[in-house]
């Protein structure tokens, strides 16, 4: 595939704002002379496109997609369809946000717009095509962005939303009484007799009509997946050589959806999203979720990741650059600086980019052109292709069922993810039901959703010799979002050889407590060793052939918690806990060793690093002191053309990418 190998560095640009001419010839002389070789460009820009309904302007803009080719940079050009210009909001009323209270919203804020609406979707995908075919063969064109931050906007509530989600049920159910049984129509007086009476399930309680709530957001989902496929196949019929990309913010709390159909179609050919990992040089938390977040949009994707929005802002000296290091060790192919100019106007009007408001480059100009004149040195090199053999499981579904939870599913998995991030560990991220599983350990943290795929596929893994290991919240619910009630863990009781009865909290529980713990801290004693950590809830686990490896010990009596259970070939793991690390950790520790997983490079604590192939190692010291690398021989420091005999220091917050001799 065209571009696989190499690294970009550039910005995202936005010439509309003014489209002077000069300005723009001086800002591309700039991005030259720091060594750019990428702009992303036209997101949120609909009508500077389109004015007016039919209107195309692109003569503006042609002469900019012309320069930045004879500057030798590459375009991401984004399809902006989103958010939809105002006069199409004025034509079309009903694509606005209706709220739950049934208020009609206007559009003050981007991304207000019902992109399920056939009106809308209508203009969406004829600028789409105007779009693609006037600049798919553009010499400067490297990928069109599709869409961008598509989980983010409001749900809309309209009538033609509700009548949407009557025809979506229609399709699924058949029948009002197919639709009652999936619903619990019986419950609370809830009964449907023909589908005109169904409404929107608005939640006024942390678990109100969950089995309502979850089709609601499939069908929500559904919509925002539809749109996004047809936009693709618009880009592939119109410019068949480009490549596709979008900022992929499909996890944001506003309209959270399922982004596995994008991710697994390979259609999706540079997943992308914005790397914002922080301003401090201290705090290394943001680049934990940063990095989490290109794994949970990547899922088993091998294509290159572009991160085409990066920090910029207020970041301090050397955050950029070394934020820049951290994400290449997750298979990222792209810094692209969000922004190049520091704003004029709008909500982000005093959001900071590499050149300030009138024009001057400032530190942060300096410091993407130090990233560019670095990675030139190692770009061959990359990107990294990750080297998984533990694989980590969401589902969508199952998210959507734990916002009723004392804690998300997400939460559980970014937890699991933690563990191999600190350990230097590569992992996957993956849908059971579209995976083929091929990992030595697969790890299921709150699965709440279970449906018969996907235990099914679990149950082979597991007999043909695979080792699973399951957390708590876990395969309580069928697909309806009822719960079992058949034995649970629903599908896979007897694969794991246990009976999980009832659930019990921790904090009430420590009232005879016979330690004298307090709160939701609870013990749990593992091989001997007595593992601290808190949690709200337990379940109670019954060994039914299953092995006690684990038990909490810090309440009235002994709990089964950690259980063990051969499977065919293989063994299931159940932890009747959430993930927690305390717990995890240990029990990773023997499951890697035991399956032979190969384990991160051995660093000094705080200190990041992938060995990128046979004789080239990535590292990168996040602390603010000295780190020595203990190594035996010969190498050399492709960053800094230093020789190194044995050990080396690498300087606070600075990378090193050395090749061994």
């Amino acid at each position: 595939m065209i571009h696989a190998q190499g690294l970009y560095v550039g910005a995202n640009y936005h010439p509309h704002d003014d489209k002077n001419i000069e300005k723009i010839k001086t800002d591309i002389q700039l991005m030259k002379d720091a060594g750019f070789n990428v702009v992303r460009m036209g997101h949120l820009a609909w009508d500077s496109y389109e004015p007016s309904e039919g209107k195309f302007d692109f003569d503006w803009f042609d002469q900019v997609m012309d320069m930045m080719s004879e500057a030798g940079i590459n375009v991401i050009l984004d399809i902006a369809i989103r958010p939809a210009p105002l006069w199409l909001h004025h034509k079309y009323p009903s694509i606005s946000i209706t709220d739950e209270k049934g208020d009609v919203l206007y559009p003050n804020h981007r991304y207000m717009e019902d992109v399920g609406d056939p009106m809308y979707q209508k203009y969406a995908l004829r600028f789409t095509d105007e779009m693609t075919k006037h600049y798919g063969n553009h010499p400067a064109l490297l990928a069109f962005g599709i869409d961008n931050e598509s989980g983010d906007g409001r749900i809309s509530y309209s009538e033609t939303a509700r009548q949407r989600f009557i025809a979506w049920l229609k399709n699924k159910y058949g029948t009002v009484e197919n639709l009652n049984k999936a619903w619990a129509g019986q419950r609370w007086s809830r009964k449907i007799n023909e589908w005109d009476e169904v409404g929107f399930p608005v939640r006024t309680h942390y678990n109100d009509v969950p089995e309502r709530m979850l089709d609601f957001r499939r069908f929500v989902s559904d919509e925002i997946n539809q749109l996004l496929f047809k936009v693709i196949d618009i880009v592939n019929i119109n410019a068949p050589d480009a490549l596709v990309n979008t900022n992929a913010w499909y996890f944001s709390y506003l309209k959270y959806f399922d982004y596995a159909p994008i991710a697994y179609s390979g259609k999706m050919t540079r997943g992308g999203e914005g790397f914002y990992a922080g301003t401090s040089l201290v705090n290394n938390a943001g680049i934990l979720w940063a990095s989490f977040g290109i794994v949970r949009i990547q899922y088993e994707s091998t294509h290159p990741f572009w991160c085409n929005e990066f920090t910029t802002m207020t970041a301090v000296p050397n955050v950029c650059r070394k934020q820049a290091y951290a994400s290449l060790m997750f298979g990222n192919q792209m810094v692209c600086g969000w922004t190049w100019q520091s704003m004029w106007a709008g909500e982000e009007q005093y959001l900071q980019g590499l050149i300030d408001w009138d024009g001057v480059p400032n530190r942060k100009y300096d410091e993407y052109k130090q990233i560019t004149t670095e990675f030139k040195k190692i770009e061959k090199y990359f990107p990294y292709q990750l080297k998984a053999e533990v694989g980590m499981a969401f589902s969508y579904p199952s998210q959507i069922v734990s916002y009723s939870y004392p804690e998300s599913h997400e939460n559980q998995v970014g937890t699991c993810f933690k563990q191999f991030y600190d350990r230097n560990m590569d992992v996957r991220m993956l849908e059971i039901s579209r995976s083929q599983l091929k990992y030595k350990l697969l790890i299921i943290p709150g699965v709440a959703v279970m449906d018969p795929v996907t235990a099914g596929k679990i149950r082979e893994y597991v007999k043909k010799g695979g080792t699973v290991l399951m957390t708590g919240y876990s395969a309580m619910v069928d697909t309806t979002n009822q719960v079992f009630t058949s034995t649970r863990p629903g599908l896979l009781n007897d694969v794991f050889g246990i009976r999980l009865g009832s659930y019990e909290e921790i904090e009430i529980m420590n009232e005879i407590s016979r330690i004298g713990y307090e709160g939701q801290k609870v013990q749990v004693t593992y091989k001997g060793r007595n593992l601290e950590s808190e949690s709200p809830r337990f379940d109670i686990v019954e060994p039914k052939g299953a092995d006690i490896v684990g038990t909490i010990t810090s309440l009235d009596q002994d709990y089964p918690i950690i259980t063990s259970n051969q499977y065919g070939k293989g063994k299931a793991i159940y932890v009747g806990l959430p993930a927690r690390g305390e717990v995890l950790s240990p029990l990773l520790d023997d499951l890697m060793e035991e399956h032979s997983i190969s384990k991160g490079l051995s660093v000094p604590d705080s200190v990041m690093a992938r060995q990128i192939d046979q004789n080239h190692i990535l590292y990168l010291n996040m602390s603010r002191g000295p780190k020595e690398i203990q190594r035996k021989g010969e190498s050399r420091s492709v960053l800094y053309d230093i020789e190194y005999s044995n050990n080396f220091t690498i300087a606070p917050d600075t990378p090193e990418f050395i090749e061994i001799k």
